[in-house]
């Protein structure tokens, strides 16, 4: 596997590993109306194609398939962590926040905060993060459950 830098190229095959992830494996935790309403920002390409340029944007490819997508922002926020619903319990998103805790620590950020859905919860905690809250967070016209997390950056987990 590799982990390289997103380019607006990758566009099309990020939008629909967004989409069909979160129709298969967030569909276990959240209402299909929710699930919908979420996954039809994969329909905004202006958006993913800011995101790229803005934020540090990741893609986790096996041969010459996006098999994952993370993102992290100057501040420290994680905005996307996502694994290809066919791809899931491989060790890819591991491999996925090693590399965002890097960049964290380049960027000496104090600490990592993700508003992070149910599904990803137990990831998550299992890494060292910790649930500040649980809260509402609206997607498009939904609001859905998710929690405020954060990993505190220490000289053990990247600088």
């Amino acid at each position: 596997m590799k982990i390289t830098e997103a380019s607006i190229a990758d566009i099309k095959e990020i939008t629909q590993l967004f989409y069909e992830t979160i129709q298969e494996i967030n569909s276990k935790d959240y209402p299909k109306d929710e699930i919908d309403d979420w996954s039809s920002w994969h329909e905004d390409v202006d958006r993913w194609a800011e995101e790229i340029v803005k934020f540090y944007f990741i893609v986790a490819k096996l041969d010459a398939k996006i098999v994952g997508i993370a993102s992290l922002a100057t501040d420290g926020y994680l905005d996307l962590m996502f694994v290809h619903k066919d791809f899931q319990r491989q060790g890819i998103a591991k491999k996925l926040l090693d590399e965002i805790e890097k960049k964290a620590s380049e960027q000496q950020n104090d600490l990592i905060y993700s508003d992070v859905s149910i599904t990803a919860k137990g990831f998550f905690e299992k890494y060292g993060f910790k649930v500040e809250k649980q809260q509402l967070k609206k997607s498009k016209e939904k609001e859905l459950i998710n929690f405020k997390m954060t990993k505190k950056m220490t000289k053990n987990n990247a600088w």
